[in-house]
């Protein structure tokens, strides 16, 4: 805890941009710290002479000219946030100038040269944990809303950001210190043999507890298919046409295309965003047996995939497949793998080489098959109709769902302390024996909001965020 504190003491400020690398209309480079405003000061003019920057209203755009002794370098708009009102708590100038890569370089060696230094990663999110204007898990949540690229994502971050999930971590936390409060108490009066606390009540409160975390554990599985996109596995046999459709569904040339079976020999991932939800579709290594091995590789690769994803496409070549023989290979893979976990689709391809109907044709129909011709991109539609009727439900997801791996394991580790504590009364086990595992529990929430952190998972959690955050 030392060691925060000392981050917290530290008066550097800091400067980097904000918006993407490379030239365009505008580009924001922003500053932060103790000496923002007076750095600002001393090397702009604004328009209104009168006006002084380290007195300035806060919350107000000043226009003006940046200075490099008598050269103009650029005019722009300061946007002034005196701490601690402003995104991290501390005194914030936002600058928006030109977008000439020239430009941002210049004012940035400006701010350099009168007193900021380069932010590093993260940094203004990391001084807004420590000035505690948002908890850990809110943090987290900035860089995920910044990566999110569907609605789903977008939603699920934006709800994370308000501090939906930190209230509910830290409702249980606070259940389990009341209910750890009364343990410690007894520890205290142990000589005089004394149960401060109900033990039906602790029993109905340990439950509770068990519940609402196991339900968090397991909401990661959803949380994280709506953040990272729904696995869609495309899967058959050689020369079906797998690599056709997963192109007619991106609608670009994203895989290699030709009647030489065996074409795919790895896994090739893209992915699409349908509806506000994002696919990540998965073109796999045809079906067959091969004596190639990088072929059988690519085979091996292809059943992996197949055992993550949650939606199978399972694709065949209409003008050579018996009802027989699908029902065996779904059967097959079945015993492989638990198809009743996933939803699978089947693809009828190649309708653009068919003579007649074929004889099983109804029997295709009863198992609800999708006929299309990939080539052609025929009946496309149905299968993106399909997509979206299979996850149409994740629509009603809870409020509260866990999408960050970190908060996963945390969580994890916390229904296991439960459980042992669970388990220890049961067994009739000493007050400070149970008291330890109820202590770990505390540790592993307080962990997810950053009650109890470490500099190392501090580093590694804002490492990750853009310079400019």
């Amino acid at each position: 805890m030392n060691s925060l504190l000392n981050l917290l003491q530290e008066d550097d400020t800091i400067c980097a941009l904000s918006t993407p690398n490379g030239s365009g209309a505008i580009a924001v480079i922003r500053l932060s710290g103790t000496k923002a405003f007076s750095i600002c000061k001393s090397i702009f003019v604004p328009k209104n002479t009168t006006i002084d920057l380290e007195k300035a209203p806060s919350h107000a755009v000043y226009f003006g000219s940046l200075m490099s002794g008598d050269e103009i370098v650029d005019e722009v708009l300061l946007s002034l946030f005196r701490a601690p009102h402003s995104y991290n708590g501390e005194d914030i100038v936002e600058i928006s100038c030109h977008g000439s890569v020239y430009i941002q370089q210049q004012i940035m060696q400006l701010l350099l040269n009168n007193g900021a230094r380069l932010a590093k990663p993260g940094e203004y999110t990391k001084r807004a944990f420590l000035n505690g204007k948002m908890d850990l898990s809110q943090a987290e949540a900035v860089g995920d809303l910044i990566a999110a690229n569907s609605y789903s994502s977008h939603h699920l971050a934006m709800q994370q950001m308000r501090g939906g999930f930190s209230s509910k971590i830290k409702d249980l936390r606070t259940q389990l210190v009341n209910f750890a409060s009364l343990i410690e108490l007894e520890l205290d009066f142990s000589e005089e043999d004394v149960e401060f606390a109900d033990r039906t009540q602790l029993f109905d409160l340990l439950d509770n507890l068990e519940v609402e975390t196991s339900r968090l554990v397991e909401s990661f599985r959803l949380g994280n298919v709506l953040k990272n996109g729904i696995p869609v596995a495309i899967v058959g046999k050689t020369n079906v046409g797998k690599s056709t459709l997963l192109n007619a569904l991106l609608n670009e040339e994203r895989a290699i295309v030709s009647d030489i079976p065996g074409t795919t020999r790895d896994t090739i991932e893209d992915t699409l965003v349908l509806n506000g939800k994002m696919f990540r579709f998965i073109d796999t290594a045809g079906l067959r047996d091969s004596e190639d091995i990088i072929e059988n590789y690519g085979i091996e690769r292809t059943l992996q995939k197949l055992d993550q994803a949650a939606i199978v496409l399972y694709v065949f070549d209409l003008n050579e497949i018996t009802i027989e023989e699908l029902n065996e290979t779904l059967a097959d893979l079945s015993r492989q793998f638990n198809l009743e976990e996933k939803k699978v689709i089947l693809i009828g391809n190649k309708t653009d080489q068919l003579i007649e109907i074929p004889h099983h044709f109804v029997d295709l129909v009863e198992h609800e098959t999708i006929f299309v011709s990939a080539k052609r991109k025929e009946n496309i539609n149905l299968i993106v109709d399909s997509l979206l009727k299979t996850v149409e439900n994740t629509d009603n997801t809870p409020e509260t769902i866990v999408t960050n791996v970190r908060h996963f394991e945390a969580l994890t580790l916390a229904l296991q302390d439960l459980q042992r504590v669970k388990q220890a009364f049961a067994d009739k086990v000493p007050s400070d024996l149970i008291a330890t595992d109820i202590r770990l529990a505390l540790h592993h929430l307080g962990s997810i909001t950053g009650e109890v952190t470490t500099d190392e998972i501090l580093n590694n959690i804002f490492g990750n965020f853009c310079i400019g955050k």
